[in-house]
C-alpha cells in the first residue's frame, strides 16, 4: 500500500515540478493527499485553492482581467434582460387594459 502512495506522490510531484511549481510547494501538495480510504483531502484542497488564487492574480496582472469580473458582467446583463422582460410584459398588460376601456 505504501508503495502505491509513494508512486502517486512521485507522479504528482514530477508533474507539478514540470509545470514550474517550486520544489517546496510541489512537495507539500504531493504529501497533502491522504492515503486511500484515510481521512478527507481538505489539506490538499486548501493547497489547490491557494494555487488557484495565485494563478488568478497572475492572469489579472497579465491584462487578461479576472474571471470574477467577467462573471459579474454576465450576471448584470442577465439581470437587465430579465428586468426589461418584466417591463415589457407589464406594458402589454397595461395596454390591454387601456384598450378595453
Amino acid at each position: 500500500m505504501a508503495k502505491t502512495k509513494k508512486k502517486a506522490d512521485d507522479n504528482l510531484y514530477a508533474r507539478l515540478r514540470d509545470s514550474g511549481v517550486r520544489k517546496k510547494v510541489a512537495s507539500q501538495a504531493s504529501k497533502a493527499l491522504p492515503k486511500k480510504g484515510r481521512g478527507k483531502p481538505s489539506r490538499a484542497q486548501g493547497i489547490a485553492d491557494e494555487l488557484t488564487k495565485a494563478a488568478d492574480s497572475i492572469r489579472e496582472r497579465a491584462g487578461g482581467g479576472s474571471r470574477k469580473r467577467s462573471e459579474a458582467a454576465k450576471k448584470g446583463a442577465r439581470t437587465r434582460k430579465a428586468n426589461a422582460a418584466k417591463r415589457r410584459s407589464s406594458a402589454r398588460k397595461g395596454a390591454k387594459t387601456r384598450a378595453k376601456s
